[in-house]
């Protein structure tokens, strides 16, 4: 029934049946909709059960890492080591596999901030680590057996892939990404997060050709630029770069040449720039600009590394911060250093874990080097003309092992040391690192020649009180038969008679050193050179005669020559020579600063009686030259050094601030030329030494000529003594006028008075004084001072007749003679007639008569060349034979006359004048 118009009507039957039917079916179909909708949420939570629980069981193992943990492994990136000069001047960086420099956010540009962001996770500011459909998507994949595929992850999760994870493709590593990434995004903010990212994320490579990590290395390596200084351009290239670094970068591995085509990075820089627009983070405007930047013309030109530029110093840095933070470390777990030095397994097994410190931390590696003065030498040394021709030398080719001949040239190596800290300021490791990566300065082992005599012979000596810069040696022939009849020869072969040790180190006569040395041979003298620092001392060094010439067995690196000759300098006390003053982390925290540690080696007044005496070398003994090759001066102290053959040439020299020294020879030992181009060998490398300190004066004036002179100590005197012993003066030895004055340590002054001469009457026979007979005419007796005999013995001279060589060839020690105990024994006979009488301007000559008993001649003269002669002179058979005349008319005639008086017949006449 149904109400229309007012009006009841009645449905027929049918109708009905159709109603009735079709809400059947309605409820039918509802009943169906709502069992299959229960029956899909049942399953779909059944699913996400499945997906649940195993997503729940891939990621059991992993274990709950605190923040701490977390914090630790996210911030656990390799960062390149940077090396600096002194006063924090920028050097370069230490070789790493891949370079990385840390960068904070607000230095970073936005627009590469934007670019990232744009480019790799949209959703970055709004996701909690995770995009919930990538998910989704990765169950999927997992469940359908298709593919899998890890792009879109979120930048969070990059960022557990590369510090936490490993780059393994599975959906294992994928479910625990996520996992990591969530709690991640618990403990860090999102500029913490993004920050991390920026900094760890590689880039390919830079315009040196190796690898990059992070956008400062990336801005700078491939830009030139600071990552904060990026334009939009910029920031999109290097933004696409993490997809694919090594196929966008333009740059290729071959020492970083720019690559032919560069069109992969940058199609790959427009969908970055497209996406930025799209983003809204870029104008249409700026869209477009970016587009029609010229990326090959602002790539950066190839930079030279530190190892370029200063190959010695980089690598002598990398492998002294090696060892330095390998005793840290060792320290850290227990061991001592010396343990380290005694177990080679132990010391490999840390240098190796300090290696990889050194080369991925980041530490900030603050050397001593001084850059001006260090680029100045390296300068010099390049451009120095005087070493000398290269020579030939036969060695085996590496590759074929056959014997090939290559010219070696004369290489140098140079130190320069702060005396007061040991503080290395500046080097030269060689000529060419390339043609051999020998740093001649710190690693070369060669014999240090006569440079060895202050250090081991004359300061120990004075030490030990055995001589002081006035003791008198004998420079005379001698033979040590207890050490294989060892006789040891000056320079040039000759020798000097008494001199003093003082006289002998100036002139550098290498029979005084030795006669000094083996004074102190058994009071163990190389312990001072291994408190100077010497640390390839041979066991054969030890008992050796010939180390006190500088023959060592292996030698000694000029750097811990230099270093022995500083401790002289400061007053005897030893600093090691140290080149890296700190090593700090990139956040400033200090992992290592030197400490300085003096060693007492020598007392000072010892140190400055060597000093005093090596100023001698200096002002006018082996090194005078220096004087006129030094463009300033100071106070300078120093020895010179030659080895065997001349394969080395040395000089060390200190001045109140500094020590210096340089080296020159060949690799493989051989004679450096005796002259070239004029000059000697000690000459050349003298005005090398002068050339380096004229550099590093024009850098550092008032370090390289301090104004203050060495300063002489309490407890040092000047005394005057007896030339002929170093006794105190008798008033025969003042009379003699042998008396010379010296400085002495206070404790060693002489105290005995010299005993070593007498006076009284003798003659000459053929340059040897005898006792004087009745008979001699008294023309001829001499009266003057003589050498008592067992003065012979104390100097080991043997005879007489060896007395030449006793004393010196010098005005002074003329008058002074030793006489034989018996007489001169008369022949019987007139003496022979004089024979070479001649005549050069106003001096007649003679030859000596042979005779064995002849004491004298007699010269006769008659004026106007008339036959009446009277004697007009005597002349001593030791005298020089001749005599000076007037040029007037007059004969001369001359007659030996012997011990008995007797004359010899005339010489022929000489008739001069007219």
């Amino acid at each position: 029934m149904n109400k229309k118009d007012g009006k009841l009507r009645h449905f027929s039957p049918f109708n009905k049946n159709i109603i009735r039917g079709f809400q059947i079916s309605y409820n039918v179909i509802g009943n169906l909709l709502l069992l299959f909708f229960i029956i899909f949420l049942i399953g779909l939570c059944f699913a996400g059960g499945i997906g649940a629980g195993y997503f729940a069981s891939l990621v059991k193992d992993e274990p709950i890492r605190s923040f701490e943990v977390m914090k630790s492994d996210i911030y656990n990136y390799e960062e390149t080591s940077e090396v600096y000069f002194a006063s924090n001047v920028y050097l370069g960086k230490l070789n790493a596999d891949i370079e990385r420099e840390e960068v904070k956010l607000e230095d970073v540009s936005q627009h590469l901030i934007n670019a990232i962001i744009a480019t790799e996770d949209e959703l970055f500011y709004e996701h909690d680590g995770v995009v919930p459909k990538a998910i989704m998507r990765a169950l999927f994949q997992e469940f359908t057996n298709a593919p899998v595929q890890t792009g879109g992850s979120t930048l969070t999760q990059q960022l557990i892939k590369n510090q936490v994870l490993t780059n393994e493709v599975s959906f294992d590593r994928k479910a625990k990404e996520i996992l990591l990434a969530l709690r991640l995004e618990k403990f860090f903010e999102k500029d913490e997060i993004l920050e991390a990212y920026l900094n760890v994320t590689d880039f390919g490579r830079n315009s040196s050709g190796r690898n990059i990590a992070g956008v400062q290395s990336a801005a700078k390596g491939i830009f030139g630029v600071n990552a904060k200084d990026l334009n939009i351009a910029q920031s999109a290239f290097i933004a696409g770069l993490p997809q694919s670094p090594f196929r966008y970068t333009p740059f290729s591995n071959n020492g970083g040449a720019v690559k032919e085509s560069l069109d992969p990075g940058i199609n790959r820089m427009k969908i970055v720039l497209s996406r930025m627009y799209s983003g809204g983070y870029i104008t249409q405007a700026e869209y477009k600009e970016a587009l029609a930047y010229d990326i090959r013309a602002n790539l950066t030109p190839k930079k030279p590394s530190s190892v370029d530029q200063y190959p010695y110093l980089t690598f002598e840095v990398e492998d002294r911060a090696k060892k330095i933070v390998m005793v840290e470390l060792a320290k850290e777990d227990g061991y001592t250093e010396d343990e380290l030095t005694k177990n080679d397994d132990l010391s490999n097994q840390y240098y190796a874990i300090a290696d990889d410190y050194i080369r991925h931390n980041g530490y900030r590696i603050h050397t001593t080097i001084n850059k001006g003065i260090f680029d100045k030498m390296q300068e010099v040394v390049a451009q120095y003309e005087y070493f000398g021709n290269d020579k030939p030398e036969e060695v085996k080719d590496p590759d074929t092992g056959e014997t090939i001949t290559i010219q070696e040239p004369v290489e140098v190596g140079a130190m320069l040391i702060e005396n007061s800290t040991g503080k290395i300021i500046s080097f030269v490791g060689g000529r060419d690192f390339d043609r051999e990566n020998l740093n001649h300065a710190t690693s070369s082992l060669r014999p240090n020649g006569s440079t060895m005599k202050p250090l081991l012979v004359y300061a120990p000596a004075m030490e030990l009180g055995k001589v002081q810069p006035g003791s008198v040696i004998a420079d005379t022939p001698f033979t040590l038969t207890a050490y294989g009849n060892y006789s040891p020869k000056n320079y040039g072969g000759g020798y000097h008679g008494l001199t003093s040790a003082r006289t002998a180190l100036k002139y550098s006569y290498n029979v005084p050193a030795v006669k000094t040395y083996m004074k102190i041979i058994d009071q163990n003298p190389l312990s001072y050179l291994e408190k100077m620092g010497f640390t390839s001392l041979h066991e054969r060094d030890y008992g050796a005669p010939s180390l006190s010439l500088g023959g060592m067995t292996t030698g000694v690196t000029v750097e811990e020559n230099v270093n022995a000759y500083a401790t002289l300098a400061n007053r005897g006390k030893f600093n090691d020579g140290y080149l890296i003053e700190k090593i700090e982390t990139s956040d400033g925290d200090i992992v290592y600063q030197h400490e300085q540690k003096e060693t007492e080696v020598f007392a000072p007044q010892t140190a400055y009686l060597t000093i005093d005496m090596m100023r001698d070398v200096i002002n006018s003994g082996t090194a005078a030259s220096v004087k006129g090759y030094l463009s300033f001066s100071t106070d300078w102290a120093g020895k010179t050094g030659t080895t065997q053959d001349y394969e080395d040439a040395w000089f060390v020299a200190s001045n109140p601030n500094v020590t210096f020294g340089t080296w020159i020879g060949y690799d493989t030992p051989k004679p450096l030329q005796q002259n070239y181009k004029g000059m000697s060998y000690s000459k050349r490398n003298l005005l090398l030494w002068s050339k380096l300190m004229n550099a590093a004066h024009d850098v550092s004036p008032e370090l390289l000529a301090p104004k203050k002179r060495f300063e002489m100590p309490d407890g040092i005197v000047q005394r005057s003594y007896c030339a002929v012993t170093g006794e105190l003066v008798s008033d025969l030895c003042k009379g003699s006028e042998l008396v010379t004055t010296d400085l002495f340590n206070v404790k060693y002054v002489p105290k005995k008075v010299d005993n070593s001469l007498s006076q009284g009457k003798f003659v000459f026979v053929k340059d040897q004084a005898y006792r004087v007979p009745e008979t001699a005419p008294s023309e001829f007796v001499q009266q003057g001072f003589m050498l008592k005999k067992d003065l012979l013995q104390t100097y080991g001279v043997n005879n007489v007749s060896d007395l030449k060589r006793l004393l010196p060839n010098t005005v002074k020690w003329d008058n002074l003679v030793l006489t034989e105990d018996k007489e001169i024994t008369d022949n019987g006979s007139n003496p022979n007639q004089v024979t070479g009488i001649s005549v050069n301007g106003t001096k007649i000559s003679w030859n000596a008569n042979q005779d064995n008993d002849v004491i004298g001649y007699r010269v006769y003269a008659a004026t106007n060349h008339s036959t009446s002669y009277k004697k007009s002179a005597s002349i001593h058979a030791s005298s020089d034979l001749a005599i000076t005349i007037e040029n007037s008319p007059a004969a001369y005639y001359i007659v030996a006359v012997d011990v008995a008086g007797r004359e010899s017949a005339p010489s022929s006449i000489i008739k001069v004048g007219e």
